[in-house]
């Protein structure tokens, strides 16, 4: 029997424990997707107890101390913060199998040095162990001990960047920390709030925006910004994904009845939301980015839950109508106009991948390396299982030394080990396939693999 997670876990073969150890191991972190506040590292913030930096905000712990009948109060409520983290650790023995189990253990091990397992009997002496650890650390301590070298966090065109500027002339900030472009407000036409954001956007850049002319035309003049503000990627999240010819009649049309408050042509509104992708497509090539794509989210599916706690709390899905059909079409409007940029795909609905992996497939080339990329296994599927489909398919449809690896996709300063539990999976993965004879023993280019995999992909890709 295998003791609990302990060096060689997830690593049930030699070579799978020998590329870990050796390389992937030791290799620092690029997190180029998370949503970290710039502010927070700005102010190097110093946190009070384990249950604000690893319970706040993080919606994974959330659904499942629900699911497990933990009342809100203890969950996103003014509890006090013991009993909201003995309150988890009630939880915590119920969830085998689930990869919050083994992320928040790796977390406890990583960040404070504690190894037995969270149950209600522990949690009293942990609780107390990791707050006398907090107190000697802080956001940028706790980057600096997970071995980080560059973050990108996600930003707003009509964000201000005054955070970022901060960290930039910071002597003493040696870890990039950069904004990513995230047009999701200007973009999703139909969401609500819709009219006032476009104002905002309009006080940023000291105009009335009055068509989706004027929104491409403020959203190209804040990519410039961002780019000088040290951006090197863009993401755009899109509930599913979509295409219309980006006419610009049905563009404002959809435009001026979302500005009005009238009901909105589903029709006009992906013309419009085509036309805003190809603007920024184009800024994105000419300026060497990284475009990202997510799609395939269950929007706020708890009304009444939207209602009381608001978005980003645990109440979207996955999209099983998640439009996968339609890529091709909006990846060949890109091609056809400005060109791709360089572009990572993600659906939420793991049976897109192969689709995905497919028609990416046929837009490749221009000799850049892996140009198109299939994404990580993300959200839902950021699983041992979910993460061996991703990497499996794109094995079979794609070239798989080319992936640029993993990515946080998270709120907390202790999230980092999720690339050391990507880490493991992968050199799992590997050495079951050296050892079942599928691919030979070539231990300086399986090693040149792992670190390609594990960081050099994602550090070139990039251009960190």
């Amino acid at each position: 029997m295998e003791k609990f997670m302990d060096r060689d876990f997830l690593l049930s073969t030699k070579t799978a424990r020998e590329l870990f150890h050796g390389t992937a191991e030791g290799m620092p972190i690029i997190d180029y997707h998370c949503h970290l506040s710039p502010r927070e590292i700005a102010e190097d913030r110093k946190f009070t107890s384990i249950t604000e930096v690893w319970l706040g905000g993080d919606h994974y712990k959330w659904r499942l101390m629900r699911a497990a009948g933990v009342t809100e109060e203890l969950v996103t409520g003014s509890a006090p913060d013991r009993e909201k983290f003995r309150a988890f650790a009630r939880v915590m023995p119920q969830l085998i199998g689930s990869p919050v189990y083994h992320w928040s253990h790796l977390e406890l091990q990583r960040g404070f040095g504690i190894y037995e397992p969270l149950t209600p009997g522990t949690a009293d002496s942990i609780y107390t162990r990791a707050n006398q650890v907090l107190r000697r650390t802080s956001a940028r301590g706790l980057m600096r001990q997970f071995n980080v070298r560059a973050v990108c966090t996600t930003d707003d065109p009509a964000d201000e960047l005054c955070w970022h500027e901060q960290i930039a002339g910071d002597p003493d900030m040696e870890i990039r920390v950069l904004p990513a472009f995230r047009p999701d407000n200007a973009v999703n036409i139909e969401k609500p709030g819709f009219g006032e954001y476009i104002k905002r956007l309009g006080l940023r850049v000291g105009r009335v925006l009055q068509t989706a002319q004027d929104v491409a035309s403020a959203l190209t003049e804040r990519i410039e910004d961002f780019a000088r503000a040290g951006c090197l990627c863009a993401d755009h999240g899109l509930d599913s994904m979509m295409y219309a010819p980006p006419e610009p009649a049905a563009a404002n049309a959809a435009f001026g009845a979302a500005m009005a408050g009238a009901p909105i042509d589903p029709a006009q509104a992906d013309a419009y939301r085509t036309l805003l992708l190809l603007a920024c497509a184009k800024k994105y090539v000419e300026l060497g980015w990284v475009m990202q794509i997510h799609f395939g989210a269950l929007r706020d599916v708890n009304k009444p839950m939207l209602r009381s706690l608001g978005r980003d709390v645990g109440g979207d899905a996955i999209n099983s109508s998640s439009g996968t059909e339609r890529l091709g079409l909006l990846l060949n409007a890109i091609e056809e106009g400005p060109g791709l940029p360089k572009l990572i795909l993600y659906s939420l609905n793991p049976n897109d991948n192969a689709a995905i992996a497919s028609i990416m497939g046929t837009f490749q080339g221009g000799g850049v390396p892996g140009k198109l990329q299939l994404g990580s296994a993300w959200w839902f599927n950021d699983s041992r299982p979910g993460m061996r489909a991703q990497l499996t398919e794109l094995a079979a449809n794609g070239v798989f030394g080319q992936f640029v690896g993993m990515l946080t996709d998270s709120r907390s300063f202790l999230s980092y080990p999720r690339h050391e539990y990507f880490r493991r999976v992968l050199c799992e993965l590997i050495g079951e396939w050296v050892e079942s004879g599928q691919y030979p023993d070539d231990r300086p280019g399986l090693e040149k693999l792992v670190s390609d995999l594990s960081y050099n992909n994602t550090r070139n890709y990039f251009g960190f």
